[in-house]
């Protein structure tokens, strides 16, 4: 199998989970327990989250752990709300966000939250003059990804924290796509990361705090992490995040130039007829999102099931629908259905990205065939 999915989940590297042997099978103490080995299992911890802190790289705040990147959204979001000063109750975010940021603003409107779903431009890039517009003495937070899931394109995180700031709100930044992979902008006062996006473990992520800008907790019980979120936290899951994370700073620029070469490798042997979705600048080069007029490409992926890709979004590629994220570049019904998400990464080879891509715009020139 050739396997060209890395925005939905990253392989774990072979190092992390070397890291992680140990805190399975030996060193299994609970690490909020006062014995010697659950002191143990905590510093474990602790040097973990200063791995995570260290790769997110931002000053004047410190990471919880979470059960997800979902969960760490969920929490800023409600969190801060419950904690919101009167007078401020807008959230404003973007069309083109993950579902963990829509759903959870769409379930917070409903809850009273005065909620603006700022439009992109076609390229994929928030129009600055219309968040401009909507700053007011009302918004509590903006919510702004870095790296989109479905597309790549990047947004100026350090641009729209500084505005948001200006108008006395909060910025949230969902970091999982960007996060071991880019320098993270200064500015955001909440950050949402992910595990096993950057070659880590499932079941663990993490929300960074600026000091002073906490969200209340979501979840209670045991108050673990300082109060802020009850639980007890695997060694081992923490511990190869913290692995995973500081082999992605060790390695980040060598992953760079090798998705970039990928890159073009894929654009070449893919030949003419296809489209690249959203900005070609401004982006993250493992992520390439491209359609071809009259592909079915439910039907493509179905005919090459030894070649891992998508649709788009893990979360959303079940539910029949076409990409929100698509939708909000302006693509139409048809368009959207034709389009593939290829992604690839530190272990993808040159070989498999030639072959996988010249049997898939194979694939597609056949349909073309049968269809016409």
């Amino acid at each position: 199998m050739i396997y060209l999915d890395y925005q939905a989940t990253t392989p774990v590297a072979p190092d992390v989970s070397k890291a992680m042997q140990p805190w399975i099978e030996e060193k299994f103490a609970n690490p909020h327990s006062p014995s010697r080995w659950g002191h143990e299992a905590a510093a474990a911890i602790e040097n973990a989250r200063k791995q995570v802190e260290k790769t997110i790289g931002l000053k004047g705040g410190s990471v919880a752990f979470t059960g997800s990147a979902t969960e760490a959204i969920n929490w800023a979001l409600k969190g801060t709300v419950e904690k919101a000063p009167k007078g401020r109750n807008r959230i404003i975010t973007v069309a083109t966000e993950h579902a963990a940021v829509l759903d959870t603003c769409e379930w917070l409107a409903g809850q009273g939250a005065d909620l603006t779903v700022l439009p992109v431009k076609a390229n994929g890039r928030l129009d600055l003059s219309l968040l401009e517009r909507e700053l007011d003495e009302r918004v509590l937070l903006v919510a702004v990804m870095m790296v989109n899931n479905e597309i790549g394109v990047t947004q100026p995180i350090s641009e729209i924290s500084e505005m948001v700031h200006k108008a006395g709100g909060l910025m949230l930044c969902d970091a999982v796509q960007a996060f071991g992979r880019f320098e993270l902008w200064d500015g955001p006062d909440l950050v949402a990361v992910s595990a096993h996006k950057i070659h880590g473990p499932k079941g663990i992520g993490a929300l960074w705090m600026r000091k002073g800008k906490e969200p209340a907790p979501l979840i209670h019980g045991g108050g673990q992490e300082q109060g802020l979120r009850s639980g007890t936290l695997s060694p081992a899951l923490c511990v190869g995040f913290g692995a995973a994370a500081t082999l992605a700073e060790e390695r980040c620029t060598r992953d760079h130039d090798h998705v970039e070469k990928l890159w073009k490798a894929a654009i070449h042997a893919l030949g003419p007829g296809w489209i690249i979705n959203g900005c070609t600048d401004c982006r993250y080069h493992g992520n390439l999102n491209i359609r071809r007029e009259g592909v079915d490409a439910a039907r493509l992926i179905a005919d090459l099931r030894d070649i891992a890709f998508s649709l788009g979004s893990a979360c959303a590629s079940g539910s029949g629908r076409p990409s929100h994220v698509l939708r909000a570049l302006g693509l139409d019904y048809r368009e959207a259905r034709s389009s593939i998400r290829l992604g690839f990464g530190r272990y993808t080879t040159q070989h498999e990205i030639m072959d996988a891509c010249k049997r898939i715009a194979a694939h597609a020139v056949a349909q073309e065939k049968l269809d016409a």
